[in-house]
């Protein structure tokens, strides 16, 4: 079965490429899959595994490729444009070779192998969302995708609470996956529907969002979130304040404002069951297990490989970590720490520049660019990975396959907004110089003849 999954994903690409050729209609809809996509495919099964370790560890499980590898190989092969013409392809390259070093200091090879593999393929959507938001309608299409994922995933968690699920997860597996994968759709949505008053996909996102963080009961999400949605409303009126702006943010401090008392709710129900000082005391000794790691092996014991690690060589013991097998066979809960535990220096280093330098560019964008619409989106993605870097000090799941695939399509969003900008501004000064050419050229026989 395993290999029927294969054959099909792989002969999917020049399917992929056959609909992209046909028509501006079918590309639309690919464009959407590629935002809906990362919601759905675990529910749906929608990869399969060339080498599978199901009961390793870490983050990575394998070498596995998906249907969202096939269409984001498809887009990248049509466009023909190389990864480099694109902003952040530099960092992210540093980054894969980071984790690649790291190999050479690991136990277990080919696991350290199945992390830079998932890399790669994060790298591919990144190289195709740069692509596809190139043309003017792709980022529309690529959010409205993530968009009606969220909302699905909403439905879900609504579905789930009123079964008497305490954190609902929707069908994503962990109530935290389903936290931080809603960042990267609540925040563009908040931002399109403050731009522009043609925006009603947007109204869905931004309520979806909120559902989703509030039935999850995630101390982190909830807070980060509502530290979001206010950061976003201030920055974007500062930035270009108008009258819809604030029509929208009175109400979205409103629906914002009813949400709360359903996230304290679930909280409530949650510390019932789970009590908050022994999750603190278990993330302290999980760092305090990374930390010595990280003094022990400043280059890295290998990506993919703390879980082992830490166990078999007694840091989780000298930590204090609890002996039980939810927290013995999970990593430290900072994807800083596990990164420097993993990759070494050299790996915070990489991973460091992949938020900050995004983050910069895109409030930088924004600014410039003030009367294009384009610069609410890039304002919306740069506090996405705002609140994505803040995340990351409290979640190891940023480490996984879902969540990486949210950042190569913020991270290619970004870019192609940037290129495409770029390439108006190119073409604006192209037609004037021909204008002003052809201005000179036909006052010189005039000038010829007066003399």
């Amino acid at each position: 079965m395993r290999f029927i999954a294969l054959a099909a994903i792989i002969f999917s690409v020049p399917v992929f490429m056959v609909l992209l050729q046909q028509s501006a209609q079918y590309r639309r809809y690919l464009y959407f899959a590629v935002g809906l996509l990362p919601f759905i495919m675990s529910a749906l099964n929608l990869d399969a595994a060339i080498i599978s370790w199901a009961s390793w560890p870490g983050q990575s499980k394998g070498m596995i490729i998906s249907l969202l590898d096939a269409l984001a190989l498809a887009i990248v092969i049509r466009s023909r444009r190389s990864p480099l013409f694109f902003p952040f392809a530099a960092i992210l390259i540093a980054y894969i070779c980071a984790a690649a070093l790291s190999i050479a200091f690991s136990n277990n090879p080919q696991a350290s192998f199945f992390y830079v593999w998932q890399l790669s393929r994060m790298f591919l959507v990144f190289w195709a969302v740069a692509n596809i938001c190139m043309v003017d309608d792709g980022p529309k299409m690529i959010i409205s995708g993530l968009v009606c994922g969220v909302a699905l995933q909403a439905g879900f968690a609504i579905n789930q609470k009123l079964s008497g699920v305490v954190q609902a997860s929707g069908t994503m597996g962990h109530q935290n996956l389903l936290g931080v994968a809603t960042h990267f759709a609540l925040y563009p949505a908040l931002a399109m529907l403050m731009a522009s008053k043609k925006a009603k996909l947007p109204i869905l996102g931004v309520i979806a969002g909120l559902v989703a963080v509030s039935f999850g009961a995630s101390r982190a999400t909830i807070g980060l979130a509502g530290i979001g949605v206010v950061l976003l409303i201030l920055l974007s009126m500062a930035r270009k304040p108008s009258a819809r702006k604030t029509k929208v943010a009175i109400a979205g401090l409103v629906i914002l404002a009813i949400a709360t008392p359903v996230a304290i709710a679930s909280l409530q129900q949650r510390f019932t069951i789970q009590s908050t000082e022994g999750s603190n005391e278990e993330r302290q000794a999980f760092n305090r297990a990374a930390r010595m790691i990280f003094a022990d092996n400043p280059m890295g014991i290998g990506a993919n490989q703390y879980v082992v690690i830490a166990n078999t060589k007694g840091y989780s013991e000298k930590a204090g970590v609890i002996w039980n097998r939810s927290s013995r066979t999970a990593p430290v809960h900072n994807s800083y720490l596990l990164v420097l535990a993993e990759t070494g220096f050299v790996g915070l280093f990489c991973f460091i520049l992949v938020l900050i330098v995004p983050i910069f560019m895109a409030l930088r964008f924004a600014w410039q660019n003030r009367r294009d619409p384009r610069g609410d989106i890039a304002l919306g993605y740069g506090v996405t990975l705002i609140i994505f870097a803040l995340h990351s000090f409290y979640e190891w799941i940023m480490l996984t396959w879902i969540i990486q695939y949210m950042l190569g399509i913020a991270l290619g969003l970004l870019a192609g907004l940037i290129m495409q900008r770029k390439a108006i501004q190119r073409a604006t000064l192209v037609a004037r110089r021909k204008e002003r050419q052809k201005s000179e050229a036909n006052d010189t026989p005039a000038l010829a003849k007066s003399s």
